[in-house]
């Protein structure tokens, strides 16, 4: 146990300083083949800047890859699809493809990590029981795969934002494996974790690269697989609520996001300057103030995800309601869908009697 223990620090450590290491390397390489990102009105920065900030944590999760000997293990199917998105993001760093062959893509990646059996079969709500899924298993895996890919990149909109909050993710899920003793999901957290830290050294602001669509999509993926591989059957780490709360902050902006443009009226697949990263730099936070007022949602989502299966009943209702609630609010206070969005407010201003100006 010892040795395995000293094995997984020199993955965490090795990884990170690879992806440190290597990422001065991207930023080059980046330039070279004409991978950046031009300032537009939607876009917060204001000089062209290097993508392919996600090759540097794929290189780097490969080397922890090797250092932890999970060679061994047999996961083929996962690696394979981590193939597919990275290259996928590569080609979509360079040349900005149109959103249906990503998508494409991202179900291929998705039905490499299904073809190696690696599925949620049944789904584990607390209080409520285990539920068998049958021949809805694979929708169901792929819904989770897409969505959370998707999820991840939607929130790479300032420096650091996304590599901070899959930090975050890894950390706590790496947590819930250590406590558990799943030595496999516990190997691949702290990779990433190290990976991602890493290379936050060069990302967080004043970022000296992004990490680009091969970055929050891989990121996503990586994300999505762990914690598929903590629904597994066979392994059941947590319950099908622990995933949600800790990616709590993708999963809130995406809602919002949907919600937004359904309220507007506008397609769900155009883009906006209205995520949760633009509301807060639009009351006045400076782009770290805003960064790390996301990183400490982030932290109240995993805290909460990692005593939620300690709680009885009445706790873990309350719980949830709390944050429903309470993220609800801050969205209406913030304008996340329009200015006119206020159910709940209007509501309690309904009640106290108090009229808007």
């Amino acid at each position: 146990m010892i040795f395995l223990d000293i094995k997984l620090l020199l993955a965490f450590i090795i990884s990170m300083a690879t992806a440190i290491a290597v990422t001065p390397l991207v930023i080059k390489f980046a330039h070279i083949i004409g991978a950046v990102d031009k300032p537009s009105e939607r876009k917060v920065h204001q000089k062209v800047m290097p993508r392919l900030g996600g090759l540097a944590i794929f290189i780097a999760v490969t080397v922890g890859y090797f250092v932890a000997g999970l060679y061994e293990a047999k996961i083929t199917g996962i690696i394979v699809g981590a193939l597919i998105i990275i290259v996928l993001g590569i080609i979509d760093d360079k040349y900005e493809i149109s959103a249906k062959i990503k998508l494409l893509g991202q179900i291929l990646a998705a039905c490499a990590v299904m073809g190696s059996g690696l599925t949620i079969e049944v789904l584990n709500i607390p209080f409520l029981g285990v539920f068998e899924l049958g021949i809805f298993s694979y929708i169901v895996t792929l819904f989770w795969i897409l969505a959370i890919t998707n999820a991840i990149n939607l929130i790479d909109g300032l420096d650091g934002l996304s590599a901070g909050i899959s930090s975050i993710v890894f950390a706590s899920i790496a947590f819930l494996a250590f406590s558990a003793d799943k030595m496999l999901i516990l190997t691949l957290s702290l990779i990433l974790l190290g990976s991602t830290l890493g290379f936050l050294f060069h990302n967080f602001h004043p970022a000296k690269i992004f990490m680009g669509d091969t970055g929050s999509m891989f990121l996503g993926y990586a994300i999505a697989v762990l914690s598929l591989l903590g629904l597994f059957k066979s392994v059941t780490l947590f319950s099908f609520v622990v995933p949600i709360l800790i990616l709590g902050v993708p999963i809130f902006d995406t809602s919002f996001a949907i919600i937004r443009r359904l309220v507007n009226r506008k397609p769900i697949s155009v883009a906006d300057k209205s995520h949760l990263h633009h509301r807060l730099l639009a009351l006045g936070l400076s782009h770290r103030d805003t960064v790390l007022v996301i990183y400490g949602f982030g932290l109240i989502f995993s805290i909460s995800a990692i005593t939620f299966e300690t709680l009885t009943l009445r706790w873990a209702i309350f719980i949830i309601l709390f944050i429903l609630i309470a993220f609800e609010i801050v969205a209406e206070k913030i304008g996340l869908v329009n200015d006119e969005y206020r159910p709940i407010i209007s509501v309690f201003q309904k009640v106290v009697g108090y009229k808007r100006n």
